[in-house]
């Protein structure tokens, strides 16, 4: 186990990657990671699968199986998708079970197209939750405005959630009552709160992606709006979890929904390739790394103790002198939920079209 990850983790966070495939799985390389790379859980998404599928000639057999059934591409996907994050959920039970239940999870995303349905995203859920069968599953559903009620009422249902896409405060409080409120129907359905796990997970570097494109090539104010979003939001998790609501339901065996950092590759190579990883470490959070930043992090990242806490009112001042050269904090956060979406999306469209063509071949 490496030194610079093994520091990290102690600190609190905890290490998920950012990856999955049907090779890291049958080659026994996840296995390595969680060994050897303090890795405790893992995140999907559609360009992940699309990646995994174009290069990988594991899925071969159980296309040519699935399409020697008549299924279609849609039922492809399912099926391909749901076998992995089983696969994967087995290699991490372990961590599952040493950490009752804190870590070991490996997430899976509903449909994008159901980002603006309620209904058919809690039916999704439920879909996924009963296929896969593992209590270390966590359903990723966006935190749109329509994903709220259907992030309450998965939580009520006992499936643990992982809020993906969220960019805005205002948002992100609103999924912390989802969240809250989920506890509160669970609990008055008689359910057990202590099994009921859920992750907020929070953008960071797109913030910087498009708060840096309107500055100047020479701006101090650049690479760090990303950061202060992340430290509003840190602090925006504070007061909600140390309110009454929350402690009743704490008292009553529930978790907080622990904030995740997404989204931490850095994206301009004038900046520390482990600086979204360096500058949110503070106890109670999940960073959520690709592996060239996981191996970035290995080799030299640094661990100085907590870098979030009580940086609310620093964080409050950058935003301010953005908005005073024109850059509005909701215009940029609600297009980035909206091109973050249509990413979404296309990662879907993508991940259909491939699996079209796999099917083509078998």
């Amino acid at each position: 186990m490496t030194e610079r990850l093994k520091a990290l983790s102690d600190a609190g966070v905890s290490i998920w990657l950012d990856d999955l495939s049907r090779e890291r799985i049958e080659t026994g390389n996840l296995a390595e990671l969680v060994t050897s790379r303090s890795v405790v859980g893992v995140t999907t998404n559609p360009t992940i699968f699309a990646s995994a599928l174009s290069k990988g000639e594991r899925y071969e057999k159980q296309v040519a199986e699935l399409k020697a059934q008549g299924a279609d591409v849609d039922t492809t996907v399912f099926a391909i998708t749901t076998t992995d994050v089983r696969d994967a959920c087995d290699i991490l039970r372990p961590v599952y079970d040493r950490t009752d239940g804190f870590d070991g999870r490996v997430s899976i995303e509903v449909e994008p197209g159901l980002a603006r349905d309620t209904d058919g995203t809690v039916e999704m859920a439920e879909r996924l939750w009963k296929e896969i069968d593992r209590p270390n599953v966590m359903i990723k559903i966006p935190a749109t405005r329509e994903g709220l009620p259907a992030i309450a009422a998965a939580i009520a249902k006992g499936i643990s959630v992982n809020v993906t896409l969220i960019f805005s405060l205002e948002r992100y409080r609103g999924v912390m009552d989802a969240y809250l409120y989920g506890l509160e129907q669970a609990a008055a359905e008689g359910r057990d709160l202590s099994k009921i796990h859920s992750v907020a997970s929070f953008f960071i570097s797109r913030v910087d992606a498009e708060v840096d494109g309107r500055l100047a090539e020479d701006s101090p104010l650049r690479g760090k709006a990303a950061l202060a979003n992340a430290y509003l939001a840190y602090a925006t998790y504070q007061k909600v979890f140390e309110s009454d609501r929350a402690q009743a339901l704490v008292a009553q065996g529930a978790h907080p929904q622990r904030p995740l950092w997404a989204s931490t590759g850095v994206k301009d190579p004038a900046y520390s390739d482990t600086l979204y990883v360096t500058e949110l470490v503070v106890d109670g959070t999940v960073n959520t790394m690709p592996e060239k930043t996981l191996e970035a992090f290995a080799d030299h990242g640094e661990v100085t103790g907590d870098t979030v806490t009580g940086r609310g009112d620093e964080a409050q001042r950058l935003w301010d002198e953005l908005e005073a050269q024109g850059i509005t904090y909701d215009e940029v956060v609600e297009g980035l939920e909206t091109e973050g979406l249509k990413k979404f999306d296309d990662s879907w469209a993508e991940l259909l079209e491939t699996v079209r063509a796999e099917l083509d071949k078998a």
